[in-house]
């Protein structure tokens, strides 16, 4: 049996391409920017009807009617679609929620 000596030699193939090419990377600010997103509200055992409605009029702007018929849809259906807008303008609306013990996210294809 004979055995074959194999030698692989290094050859350097590393060579300088002929065109250069530049990547734009989007950070969140700029995807998002003006295209919509969501103010999504969970049901919880915790708030009352009336706190969320009175949540939903002072921080959202919405009026008594919008707000206990959104209240009454996150009881039944388990969450509602309360606000639409551009991230930039709904986040600070979001936190409100949250400090006020709503379950609240932003939820939309660019909210991440």
């Amino acid at each position: 049996m004979n055995v074959i000596d194999l030698k692989f030699h290094k050859t350097s193939f590393a060579t300088k391409p002929l065109w250069e090419e530049e990547e734009d990377v989007l950070v969140d600010e700029d995807i998002s920017f003006g295209l919509p997103v969501h103010i999504v509200v969970w049901n919880d055992d915790v708030n009352s009807f009336e706190w969320v409605t009175q949540c939903f009029m002072e921080i959202l702007g919405h009026s008594f009617e919008q707000s206990d018929q959104l209240a009454l849809i996150i009881h039944y259906k388990g969450k509602a679609i309360v606000k639409t807008g551009p991230k930039s303008e709904l986040v600070p609306l979001c936190e409100a929620l949250l400090d006020r013990g709503l379950s609240a996210e932003i939820d939309g294809e660019e909210a991440t």
